[in-house]
């Protein structure tokens, strides 16, 4: 694998499964986990669909995916021309259509944020991803990479529908915030 990778994409549902191809296909041939690659997967899968479905395109009319590896450490970015409301992770009650992928890309990740650029809203996560001895895509050891939680680790997918999911105004926010997992 590169040690960076961008590709732009049109604002479209189809993007989300060309950029998961692409991804897992340069993770893989890279030596990288495969549990590693299908958490970067899931993650990608979520940062663009939360892009189609709250924000506008770029300018171009595309959105942008990018990662990059530093060490054992993969950068995942999708960034759109913005949206009226902040990214954030919402309620996502049991009965919820939605409202459950940034808690996803949360439990996933070691960390997830949104950076501000001219033009520009950027949701980047951060995923540990070692290589597999050998460079053989293997299947990690158990208990190196994160899994599917359990839902009493999210109290508030209990809570009752109806709350705003996406409140705020971006001049409410800082310009980049992080969000530990």
């Amino acid at each position: 694998m590169r040690a960076s990778s961008v590709v732009l994409l049109p604002h479209a549902p189809s993007s989300v499964a060309v950029a998961r191809r692409r991804l897992g296909s340069e993770l893989a041939g890279s030596g990288v986990y495969e549990s590693v690659v299908d958490d970067a997967s899931v993650i990608v899968s979520e940062l663009i669909s939360n892009a189609l479905r709250h924000a506008r395109p770029l300018p171009s009319g595309q959105v942008r995916v990018c990662w990059r590896r530093r060490g054992d450490l993969l950068e995942l970015e999708v960034s759109d021309g913005g949206a009226m409301t902040e990214p954030r992770r919402g309620p996502g009650t049991l009965s919820s259509l939605g409202g459950r992928g940034l808690g996803i890309v949360e439990a996933l990740s070691e960390g997830w944020g949104v950076r501000h650029e001219e033009g520009a809203t950027t949701v980047w996560a951060i995923v540990r991803a070692p290589r597999a001895p050998g460079g053989n895509g293997m299947v990690a050891p158990t208990g190196a990479h994160a899994v599917v939680p359990d839902l009493s680790s999210f109290p508030d997918l209990l809570d009752e529908p109806g709350e705003d999911l996406c409140g705020g105004t971006r001049s409410e926010v800082a310009p980049s915030r992080a969000y530990p997992a």
